[in-house]
Order: structure tokens, then C-alpha cells, then sequence
């Protein structure tokens, strides 16, 4: 049996007091000519540096602006970034920064990203640029396998699945990002979540080897995907997913087109979508109301800092409505916390990944 989905879900989309004065001593970083201005210290000596341009010769970015890769289009810069082609060089990028001791992070879409002001320390693997293949793989009475790599589009396997007559991903319709994202979130709204159709997962584990684990072998949870152990797990350096498998129902496409329309016309109308967020802040509490709710009845709807508002027309969205800074929408979260905590009782949990330095 496919798992159940979640009880509450939202979908990812997307007075100058102590943020003023903290940007002036500097937590923000400047552009000046189109260059970034950071004193920051840097892990990546010269060899370092020529070793990712060998490997990576027209990929790799230094201090690369992380605001080009979020959907918030908030975030200071990476050391380092880069775009790999395939898997082979991902574990190449991989195992090097193991032996050089170099910090490094796996995003997708960025639609789930909040990147602090001062940027990322190390290098930034994207996966939004490969692993991009979608693939039949078999046929089993009225339902079909599907193989989505990490870095295909959340949206363009909705687009498959439609046009493909394949029921199971119309939730998903309008969640940005990758699969990827998608998997490791277990990401879903209120008509679902990747638990209802994910039949498997394929990993790249820190030892280096690649994995598949079977539904049955995962364990799900709101926003969150639980597998096996692996070989050389570790805290500080998780395996990296690589592709998912998916189970859909066949169907009409015509009805799946007609759902999907409907889906999105909602989507519109209740979720601030055209303005950069990382869509959903909060994850919801287990009982009772939605922390939309709770954002709203305590009276946050519309409570701006700096650039950053708490969305009007979806409390639990933190949109960047004019050049806000990650210092911005921090001020805004710990606000929202910090109000609730007081009012209610209730300690709400991002749902937001928090990076950078």
C-alpha cells in the first residue's frame, strides 16, 4: 500500500531597526561593478581552485551570487559552484572535497533555499543543470514505472505524467524544484506527497557507492524521507539521491488535464505566486490548525522588515517583495516564532532549509 498523505500541507512556489544595523556591520554583502565585495575568509587555496577548473572547466563558478539560484533570489555567494554534467563527476567532486576537507552542498531548483548574506563557504553542487532524464522503465497491469533522475524539474514529470496518461503526480503541480528536493522533502499538499507514488530511490552514499533501496525498506514522514543506513554515512556528509522511481495508475489524460487545471486555478487564487518565496516557511503543526492559520490569527498577515513581508494572501508564505536581504526574512521568521511561542504555546519548525554563514 501507498502511504498515506499528510494531513496539512503547503506547496513550494515560490523598520530598519536591528536588520539595518546588522547589514551596516556588515552580514550583508555589496556589489560594486557587478563584482562582489567579501572579505570573507576562504577554505580554497590556488591548487584547490585549479583542481575544480580541471575537473569542471566551463562549469564551475567562483563567488557565484547564490540570489541567481533561489527562488527567493536572496543569498550571498558561494565560494565555489558548479553545474556537473553527469554522475561521474559528481562523484569526483565529491570524494575531492572529502580528501581536501572542503565543505560542500547538494541543491536543486533552489525552491526550498534560504542562503544567509555572507554566502556558502566551500563548494555548491547543482544538480538543477543534469541528471535530467526521464525514463519508462515497465508495466505491471495498469500501473507503470517511472525513473525521474534528481535534477529533472518537479514540473516537467507532472507534464510527463499527464500527457503520458499516468495518474499520481497532479499534487505536485506548481511545487518548483527538483525531484531530487522533491524525494528527500517527501514534498506534497493537500491532494498528496511523493509517499503516495514513489515506488524507489537510488543513492550515492559517501563510500562512494551507489544504492537502491525498495519502498519497503523507506520510512516517511511529513516533509521527510527516511532510508537504510548505507556504507560511510555520516551526519555531516548524507548520501545523495540520484533518481526516483514512481508508480503511477493509468488514466485519461483528459481528465488528468482537466484536474490539473482546476489544481492550478486554487493555486492561484489562495498562494502569492508571481512574487520570489521559498513558498511554505513553516512546517505544519501535527493537530490543529495550519501554522497559515496560526501566522494569521496572531495577527502577522502583512508584518514587514526590511524587503521581506509575511505574505497577505497566504500567511505561511515570506515573500521578497523589494530587495530583501536573508537577514530580512530571518527577522521575520524569529518574529513569527517567537509570537506564536508567546500567544500559543506552539513552537513551529521551519520548513525552509537555512544555509550559509
Amino acid at each position: 500500500m501507498f502511504g498515506k498523505q499528510a494531513k496539512k500541507c503547503c506547496t513550494p512556489y515560490r523598520q530598519p531597526n536591528k536588520v539595518e544595523s546588522s547589514r551596516q556591520a556588515g552580514r550583508r554583502l555589496r556589489v560594486v561593478d557587478g563584482n562582489l565585495d567579501s572579505n570573507r575568509l576562504t577554505r580554497m587555496d590556488h591548487n584547490t581552485k585549479k583542481w575544480l577548473e580541471k575537473i569542471a572547466p566551463t562549469d564551475i563558478r567562483f563567488n557565484e551570487p547564490m540570489s541567481k539560484h533561489t527562488s527567493f533570489r536572496i543569498g550571498g555567494p558561494a565560494e565555489a559552484f558548479v553545474t556537473p554534467r553527469n554522475v561521474s563527476t559528481i562523484r569526483t567532486l565529491i570524494q575531492g572535497c572529502r580528501q581536501r576537507q572542503i565543505p560542500w552542498l547538494i541543491v536543486g531548483g533552489g525552491t526550498n533555499l534560504l542562503v544567509k548574506d555572507a554566502g556558502i563557504s566551500g563548494l555548491v553542487i547543482c544538480l538543477a543543470g543534469c541528471l535530467n532524464q526521464i525514463e519508462q522503465i515497465g508495466v505491471n497491469g495498469h500501473q507503470v514505472l517511472v525513473t525521474a533522475m534528481a535534477g529533472v524539474q518537479t514540473k516537467t514529470l507532472c507534464a510527463y505524467a499527464i500527457a503520458n496518461g499516468l495518474k499520481g503526480m497532479n499534487f505536485a503541480l506548481g511545487i518548483y524544484g527538483t525531484i531530487g528536493g522533491a524525494t528527500m522533502m517527501n514534498a506534497g499538499t493537500r491532494h498528496g506527497c511523493v509517499a503516495d507514488v514513489l515506488d524507489s530511490i537510488q543513492l550515492l552514499t559517501p563510500a562512494d557507492e551507489i544504492v537502491q533501496f525498495n519502498r519497503d525498506q523507506l520510512r516517511f514522514g511529513y516533509r521527510k524521507l527516511f532510508w537504510p543506513q548505507a556504507r560511510g554515512d555520516q551526519a555531516e556528509a548524507p548520501p545523495v539521491i540520484l533518481a526516483s522511481t514512481f508508480r503511477f495508475d493509468i488514466d485519461d489524460t483528459k481528465t488528468l488535464r482537466k484536474q490539473a487545471r482546476a489544481i492550478i486555478k486554487a493555486r492561484k487564487r489562495t498562494q502569492p505566486l508571481g512574487i520570489p518565496s521559498a513558498g511554505c516557511i513553516f512546517k505544519n503543526p501535527v493537530d490543529g490548525p495550519s501554522a497559515g492559520e496560526l501566522i494569521d490569527r496572531a495577527g502577522l498577515k502583512g508584518k514587514r522588515i526590511g524587503g521581506a513581508e509575511i505574505s497577505t494572501k497566504h500567511a505561511n508564505f515570506i515573500v521578497n517583495r523589494h530587495n530583501a536581504a536573508a537577514a530580512d526574512i530571518l527577522e521575520l521568521i524569529k518574529l513569527v516564532q517567537q509570537t506564536l511561542k508567546s500567544k500559543n504555546g506552539i513552537e513551529l519548525e521551519p520548513e525552509v532549509k537555512i544555509v550559509g554563514t
